[in-house]
């Protein structure tokens, strides 16, 4: 950012801050953290590392805490937030006792899954606010967290009684586990008996990939005098062994191990100062004595409140008439939306580089469709950043990620969607310090070379994609391995992947190419079947014809049931399992509208606007689709291409507050490092992205103004809604103008954002002809 713009932008902060509105205000953590949303509700920064929170024994901890009625195993600084599979991070988890008894410590409980019992509390006792996350367990000892980049500072408060009418002297142990239960051999602990230093590192296992990574940590203590130290192994401790090097065990579970610290009194509370690192203990250790030197616990949290009040400030809403659970709804989304990627700048030992390092892509296959579009509106800064480490990954691993996690590759899930996040970028003019020329060959070799291992990163099956224009069902691929499943959903993903490579080499001047992605971005019609029915498993016959079937390398035809992997489907494989489906974690009728690029073409197979509208009617009105899974997103708002922008703004109250709610259950599903916050973020303001293109699908906001300040030009974009009324009754678009101009369009391009355009929409209680003739672009007509 040039120091002028950056001047500017820092001066526009200060003046709305200084004018009273705190976005803050209206975030609530927890929202996500029941009901399988698998939010990260605890403690951290703006795409932070360090993320602190107590973690819980549910068996939906994948982001460490959980509102279930589940109990507290440790509070632990590394975490992410969303994902699905295997709980991720969670490592060195401390934990409180009171006191020993009868001061023996071995009658203290180390090993997780045994202290659990000493874990409970009371969901009341809970404070979540960006920043800082504390609960009260129900012992009496209060845990207050809060963090830097890089470092977790914790807050234990104690009872200065114990249970057995004894005195507090406190003991609090680190062990070497994860939420996973994942660490390798030869974890390694130490304690220093003068100072109480706990330091140590260990091998763990990613949670949706192949690899494994090793983490350092360091921790220091203040606040009280230390009694004693040592280190403990199972169930069985000693103050006169200081070191500790521990193997897995023989059994698959990590045996218990690690360190503590007792101190001689509970008289102040207790301060723990963790910090991680990728790369030494000898660097976590400087983490914490440079980002936290004094241990001062409303400092640090001060400074992490202003770090999200300046993120969250570019989103300005009008309030009037509106309650505070439909801001909550809304700002906790944008919050939602910059907790995963997480900036690991510093902290990558795979490889040299000068270039920004983000990890946490959980994954590409859901962030592609509005989480990184939202941020590519609302923080460019670190999209530009996150483009710019996507590419470095590319140079030195030789592959875009799909997804990527602790340092290591994550399982592709369907096409090479970072090509598609590239592509978003360019077309929006994302710049920031991006190699392009790197970026355009990057994504060319996820067109042109098969990787040995398509499981984690490029395409498979790419000898049948170019001879034959599809992916065969049983194809014969001897280049590369991965599943032999997914056969659709690669083809309509891999012909989106075309089309944004195409876009980008059109911008670049590169013709030749533009014309041969372009081609090959209409394969997804290879796979279409135009007489194909679909039946309910009852016999009753859908009343639709033409759906997208597998087909075999001699061209002859597959069949899988077009309700197979739908949200009624309780029955069929359709993740990465070997048995899977051909479609990727949604149905055929779901992909039957996936092909973002060529919504005209698509439109006329299924026999024009009238008919498409009742397609997709029906694959909402009969819960065919569910809205919590991300391929569900688009389809909201895909009437506007049948020139029905009406029927979106339908959907969109449907399914919000409906399916999204401010409450610890309020998700749908998990929010995958932010989508589902950007879903609600997005709808809620009245813009949709198809991402991959410069392409924002129009609907009335939710509140009757929206004020987007661009960050690098300083400029804001502004949507108003005339006749608008909180009870949505007024929901239909009945003009516009733009910039004072009537506007016709459904849509709008990224200028609005850049250049702070003026959006205004009257609003009526029926349906108008606004937005039926100028309709979003497409290849076909």
């Amino acid at each position: 950012m040039a120091p002028l713009v950056a001047l500017c932008w820092l001066f526009l902060l200060n003046s709305v801050l200084s004018r009273g509105f705190h976005p803050l205000k209206y975030v609530d953590p927890l929202i996500g953290a029941s009901n399988g949303g698998n939010v990260f509700p605890g403690a951290s920064l703006p795409y932070g590392m360090a993320k602190a929170v107590a973690d819980t024994n549910s068996t939906s901890n994948q982001g460490g805490f959980t509102l279930d009625g589940a109990v507290v195993t440790g509070f632990s600084t590394m975490h992410d937030s969303g994902t699905g599979g295997s709980p991720s991070l969670g490592n060195f988890a401390l934990f409180p006792y009171k006191n020993c008894p009868d001061g023996d410590i071995n009658q203290c409980v180390f090993p997780k899954r045994s202290r659990a019992r000493f874990g409970a509390f009371s969901n009341g006792s809970v404070t979540s606010k960006p920043g800082i996350f504390g609960l009260t367990l129900d012992s009496g000892i209060r845990a207050d967290m809060t963090v830097t980049q890089h470092v977790s500072l914790f807050r234990f408060s104690f009872p200065p009684i114990g249970s057995d009418g004894e005195p507090a002297q406190p003991l609090i142990l680190q062990d070497l586990t994860d939420l996973a239960d994942s660490r390798q051999d030869n974890g390694t602990v130490s304690v220093d008996s003068k100072t109480g230093r706990i330091t140590g590192s260990a091998k763990f296992l990613p949670s949706f990939g192949g690899g494994n990574f090793v983490l350092h940590f360091c921790t220091d203590f203040k606040g009280a005098d230390i009694l004693d130290n040592g280190i403990y192994v199972d169930s069985r401790a000693s103050t006169s062994v200081k070191d500790l090097t521990i193997s897995r065990s023989i059994n698959g579970y990590p045996l218990p191990g690690g360190a503590f610290v007792r101190f001689k009194s509970a008289d102040d509370p207790i301060l723990i100062r963790t910090a991680a690192s990728f790369i030494s203990v000898e660097k976590a250790c400087s983490y914490g004595e440079t980002e936290i030197p004094d241990f001062h616990f409303t400092k640090v949290y001060d400074a992490a409140t202003k770090a999200w009040e300046q993120k969250l400030q570019p989103v300005r809403v009008s309030t009037k008439g509106i309650n505070e659970s439909t801001l909550t709804n809304f700002y906790s989304g944008i919050y939602r939306t910059m907790i995963n990627p997480q900036n690991y700048t510093g902290e990558n030992p795979l490889w040299s580089s000068n270039e920004p390092y983000f990890d946490s892509f959980y994954c590409i296959w859901d962030l592609f469709r509005s989480q990184l579009p939202f941020l590519t509106i609302t923080d460019p800064v670190a999209v530009a950043e996150m483009i710019r480490s996507l590419i470095d990954t590319y140079r030195h691993v030789g592959w875009l990620p799909d997804c990527r996690m602790s340092l290591n590759k994550g399982y592709t899930q369907g096409g090479s969607n970072a090509d598609n996040v590239l592509a978003d970028a360019y077309v929006k003019g994302i710049d920031g310090g991006i190699n392009w020329d790197d970026g355009y060959k990057a994504v060319v070799k996820d067109a042109e070379v098969e990787p040995y291992d398509w499981c984690c990163q490029g395409r498979g099956g790419l000898d049948s994609w170019k001879a034959l224009g599809y992916i065969p069902v049983q194809d014969f691929d001897y280049k590369g391995f991965g599943t032999m499943t997914r056969s659709i959903s690669r083809t309509l993903e891999y012909s989106y992947n075309d089309f944004c490579i195409a876009q980008m080499a059109r911008g670049m001047g590169k013709l030749a190419d533009y014309e041969k992605y372009t081609e090959s971005s209409s394969n997804w019609q290879n796979l279409y079947k135009a007489d194909q029915t679909s039946a309910w498993w009852n016999g009753t016959d859908t009343g639709f014809v033409g759906f997208f079937e597998p087909r075999f390398l001699n061209k002859t035809w597959g069949y899988q049931d077009p309700l197979n992997c739908s949200y009624l489907d309780w029955y069929s494989s359709c993740s990465l399992q070997n048995s899977g489906r051909e479609t990727f974690e949604s149905s055929i009728w779901e992909y039957g509208f996936f092909v973002p690029h060529d919504q005209a073409t698509l439109m006329t197979l299924y026999g024009g606007p009238d008919a498409f509208i009742r397609r997709l009617n029906y694959l909402h009105d009969q819960n065919i689709t569910y809205i919590g899974n991300e391929p569900a997103f688009l389809t909201v708002f895909q009437y506007h291409y049948a020139g029905r922008p009406a029927l979106s703004a339908e959907r969109a109250h449907f399914y919000i507050p409906s399916f999204f709610s401010p409450t610890p259950g309020g998700l749908p599903g998990n929010d995958d490092s932010g989508a589902m916050g950007s879903f609600v973020a997005f709808a809620m303001m009245g813009l949709f992205p198809n991402p991959g293109q410069d392409v924002y699908l129009i609907t009335p906001p939710f509140f009757e103004e929206v004020n987007i300040t661009h960050s690098l030009t300083g400029k804001t974009a502004r949507i108003r809604n005339v006749n608008f009324d909180a009870e949505y009754e007024n929901i239909y678009i009945q003009s516009a103008t733009l910039d004072g101009v009537a506007y016709t369009k459904n849509w709008i391009d990224h200028s609005f954002f850049t250049q702070g355009k003026e959006l205004v929409l009257t609003l009526g209680r029926n349906e108008s002809l606004w937005g039926t003739r100028d309709l979003p672009p497409s290849l076909g007509k």
